[in-house]
């Protein structure tokens, strides 16, 4: 943003809670830093609040939250208020504002504004449990247990119509990455801008001298699939470390092998020395971005990935013959794929064959500054068209 007081800003965010946390919160952070820098006026809209250590906040008293924060047990369990989510967000009133900003995996991209108001959202999502990976979130045992499943789907149906109405609402949409621009287009029919999300890449070195271990570091929940990382290096009897917890950590540490270790929750510090000595970083989930692979490229690591989502835009596979390589991709989501590619990397040592410093290298490509210069100017060019 170039020029100063751009008028004043609704910032809306779907949620921030302690127990709920990770890339969304990151761009978030950043968008309002953009904000901040420029000196603009500004208040913050979100369904609940329950982080106390969202310590960016600098503007703490304007921050507004919906009738869900208040309601019983919100603070454990908000997210079993989904169904009154579309509700919520569409309750708050904006029309003291010209510009609003969505960073939204749900319902943030549905508050209601006027033809006068220019409405920007950062799309990291649409709502996954609602579309694509419906039947993943279905199959969380707990569920058939309590034998909701029929009623979950026609709340997740007449989630699926309101998410595809609110979409038309926005006048501006921004993806974070080609897999999830794709995903809007087919889900709302609408067109977008790719601006990847921002990644402190500059806490990260590359290291030269790696270690024998591999690493995966994420959310220990059905969609990211660490269970085929687990039956892959069971057969392999290599060593694995997996880092994260999460409701899938009892099922995953009680069919895994002595060579694979679980380090439940690390801090930045711990995860950081992890990446920057492991012989190659492992996911075979689906991302709409993935921001932990990122962390280990610019920690010099190459990644081993399913070539799919998010992964496509930032992973340059070695066999593609691209000028930095920075891994090796799998094109099929199976225990038996990924097994058969780690197998390749191990018996060609092609660990040998990637450069550290030309893996960081290529991440700077999605640094934070990159991320705020790009954003930046979409807003000038948003507001210049508006008007």
């Amino acid at each position: 943003m170039k020029t100063k007081n751009k008028g004043n800003i609704a910032l809306i965010h779907d949620w921030f809670s302690s127990e709920f946390t990770g890339g969304a919160e990151k761009v978030f952070k950043e968008i309002e830093e953009i904000i901040i820098e420029n000196k603009s006026y500004y208040e913050i809209f979100s369904l609940v609040n329950h982080n106390g250590k969202y310590h960016h906040l600098k503007n703490k008293k304007f921050f507004n939250t919906s009738f869900i924060q208040n309601l019983p047990f919100s603070k454990k369990h908000f997210k079993k208020y989904l169904p009154l989510f579309p509700l919520a967000i569409e309750q708050f009133d904006l029309k003291e504002y010209d510009l609003i900003i969505s960073s939204s995996h749900a319902v943030a991209k549905g508050v209601i504004t006027s033809p006068d108001q220019l409405h920007i959202s950062y799309i990291h999502s649409p709502m996954r449990y609602a579309w694509d990976q419906m039947n993943t979130y279905l199959k969380n045992p707990s569920y058939q247990k309590l034998g909701i499943n029929v009623i979950l789907r026609i709340i997740l149906q007449g989630l699926r119509e309101w998410d595809y109405i609110s979409s038309v609402r926005i006048d501006k949409i921004v993806c974070n990455s080609n897999f999830t621009a794709k995903r809007v287009k087919k889900y709302w029919g609408r067109n977008s801008t790719v601006i990847h999300p921002p990644v402190d890449i500059k806490k990260f070195s590359s290291n030269k001298s790696r270690s024998d271990f591999y690493l995966s570091v994420s959310r220990l929940v059905p969609n990211k699939r660490i269970d085929l990382l687990v039956k892959a290096f069971n057969q392999l009897n290599l060593p694995l470390i997996i880092v994260g917890s999460g409701p899938e950590y009892k099922k995953l540490t009680k069919i895994a092998k002595n060579n694979i270790s679980f380090l439940n929750y690390q801090d930045d510090l711990a995860v950081k020395k992890l990446m920057e000595k492991c012989r190659a970083f492992v996911y075979a989930g689906i991302e709409d971005f993935g921001i932990a692979p990122v962390e280990a490229m610019a920690a010099g690591a190459p990644i081993i990935a399913l070539k799919k989502g998010g992964i496509i835009d930032t992973v340059n596979c070695i066999s593609s013959k691209n000028k930095i390589p920075t891994g090796l991709l799998f094109n099929n989501q199976s225990d038996r794929e990924l097994k058969e590619c780690i197998k390749f990397f191990e018996e060609k040592k092609l660990w040998l064959d990637f450069s550290s410093e030309d893996i960081n290298f290529w991440a700077q490509n999605f640094s934070i500054e990159n991320f705020k210069k790009k954003f930046s100017n979409f807003i000038d060019k948003s507001l210049s068209e508006f008007k």
